[in-house]
């Protein structure tokens, strides 16, 4: 038996862009399905995200959505969409505003927020929730909204597998129930994907587990364009160790931006300032040139013991780390970590994606009636995002994305069973499948290892022509996979999916990146150093039956006048 659903709009991932692109489109009277693989409003980055939110407020000092802008392209290595990055640096103040209304609680600094320096900016800028509590209150806060509407339905543990089509464009989805294992047809008047990025393909990553290009597979299949999908941001101190529980492996970040913690080589040394990027007491280097640096320190025989860079807070005053850290410092004892005494190790770990689905200003993507927001959006961050603007891009293309989806509500509601069927029966097909040998989660893990081995920040072409022929030899394995077992929560099933997924994903990003023959961003070819004018484009993918296909594509530009 397969349930029928019908929406005015459906969203397809419910982290924060998600759940903001459902008050939008509830706002403005569209009947809302939300939904999630995991739990509804409990999943994806935005409740693990600890760090700041960029957004040119200027309550610590003079500031303007311009200079924000500026930055951002900068970052972006002039591979920056700046319509798009206008429209997020423009209008993040208003969202941050809006946030503090709902009760999100932002840090004070007597009458006025408190706003810190972060990598990559001209002056303090970015906002946060004390005590590595920004996602979770920003994830608290928009549940609470959500809830306020009646025209929001949500469901969880439904798991996406297609996106139905009429008449050239987007009508809905296919997918299946975990929890029963139920086959599910929604038909849509406009559909939103809000899934977030793919970080999770690497075996070290700071991503929820369900972060893996479902998205983008889902999008490229059904017809639409992806763009910069060679660009994936390492984060470059990932914690490596002592061993560490029941924290975020990028916790260090927000207060090295506040108490400039050092980052030392294994001999002890500072050594940014060796690539270019020195530090002088402050912690301003971008994330792409960190992890160079390390990547080269390690190389080079004087990584940490543990292969990566040390993090040290010990010239640091006691008084002022408990002031930073608050009850973080008790949690770092229960770990046996004292900052007064000990640096940690750190070291790149996979933490944001700055490719994917390709809009145009109103975010719709390049198939009609499908629209994309947060991390699921390419070209805003070019070649390496600012640090701060993710959860900015969660609140900005949230709302736009929903209020764009909203006005398509008055159009006619799609008839997809026909268009459903052939998804249907992958499901059935997929389904209960007996076998022996390798399951799909392990076939996952080995994806991972091939991307971190051949597709992480460092890449050549032998190891580039390596992974697509590694990535090729396990899609062939896909249909032979197990998938056994009782329906209900059948993990091995929800995991092919997923394997499904990230195998036509994984192959758009080993593609692009081989294609790309120069070193930009976060994208560093090792037999290419040095960024080359020539390559000054956006590539842009297309699915061509089962091949990738990738055309290059102009800058979008902003005139002169409008970036004074």
């Amino acid at each position: 038996m397969v349930q029928y659903l019908e929406t005015d709009v459906l969203i397809i991932g419910s982290g924060g862009a998600g759940m903001y692109a459902a008050i939008a489109a509830a706002d403005h009277g569209a009947n809302v399905l939300l939904l999630d693989k995991s739990i509804v409003g409990r999943s994806g980055a935005t409740i693990m995200a600890q760090m700041t939110v960029a957004a040119a407020v200027g309550e610590e000092e003079p500031d303007d959505w311009r200079f924000h802008l500026k930055d951002t392209i900068a970052a972006g290595r002039d591979l920056v969409d700046e319509p798009l990055a206008k429209i997020l640096c423009q209008r993040a103040p208003e969202k941050i505003w809006q946030m503090e209304e709902w009760g999100v609680g932002w840090a004070r600094s007597g009458n006025h927020l408190t706003q810190v320096h972060a990598p990559g900016h001209d002056r303090k800028r970015c906002v946060y929730v004390d005590f590595l509590n920004t996602g979770p209150a920003t994830a608290r806060t928009l549940r609470n909204q959500v809830r306020k509407f009646d025209n929001i339905r949500r469901v969880s543990d439904l798991i996406v597998t297609d996106l139905v089509l009429q008449d050239g464009r987007a009508a809905g989805a296919v997918a299946l129930h975990l929890e029963t294992g139920q086959a599910v047809t929604i038909a849509a008047k406009a559909t939103v994907i809000a899934t977030g990025g793919l970080t999770s393909m690497y075996n070290r990553n700071s991503a929820s587990a369900n972060m893996g290009g479902d998205g983008y597979a889902l999008g490229l299949r059904a017809g639409a364009e992806l763009i910069d999908m060679e660009f994936v941001q390492f984060f470059p101190i990932g914690h490596l160790a002592p061993r560490m529980t029941g924290m975020d492996p990028i916790m260090w970040d927000p207060f090295r931006y506040k108490l400039g913690g050092r980052l030392l080589n294994g001999k002890k040394e500072e050594f940014t300032q060796n690539y270019g990027a020195p530090e002088d007491g402050k912690y301003v280097v971008t994330r792409d040139a960190a992890t160079y640096a390390i990547f080269k320190e390690v190389e080079a025989g004087r990584g940490s013991p543990h292969g990566g860079a040390w993090l040290s807070f010990e010239h640091i005053p006691e008084a002022d780390l408990r002031a930073a850290f608050g009850p973080v410092i008790d949690k770092l004892a229960n770990n046996g970590i004292d900052l007064t005494k000990m640096a940690i190790e750190v070291a790149p770990i996979a933490h944001y994606h700055m490719g994917g689905l390709r809009t145009d200003d109103s975010l719709a993507t390049t198939l009609p009636h499908l629209f994309a927001t947060g991390e699921a959006v390419g070209g805003a961050n070019g070649a390496n995002r600012l640090s701060g603007n993710a959860i900015s891009e969660t609140f900005v293309f949230g709302e736009l994305a929903g209020r764009s989806a909203a006005a398509l509500s008055h159009s006619a509601m799609p008839d997809i069973h026909h268009a459903a069927q052939p998804f249907l029966d992958i499901i059935a097909e997929a389904s209960n499948r007996a076998g022996g040998g390798m399951t799909p989660t392990a076939a996952t893990a080995s994806l991972q290892t091939i991307m971190a081995e051949d597709v992480g920040p460092f890449r050549t072409a032998d190891g580039l022509r390596r992974a697509l022929d590694n990535l090729a030899q396990l899609a062939a394995t896909l249909p032979e996979l197990p998938t056994g077992g009782a329906m209900a929560f059948n993990q091995q099933l929800a995991d092919w999916f997923g394997l499904r997924n990230m195998l036509v994903v994984a192959r758009t990003i080993a593609t692009a990146a081989l294609a790309r023959t120069e070193s930009r961003g976060a994208h560093q070819r090792e037999d290419h150093p040095g960024l080359d004018q020539a390559w000054t484009y956006n590539q842009v993918v297309r699915l061509d039956g089962d091949d990738i296909r990738l055309f290059r594509s102009e800058v979008r530009r902003l005139a002169q006048e409008e970036l004074a």
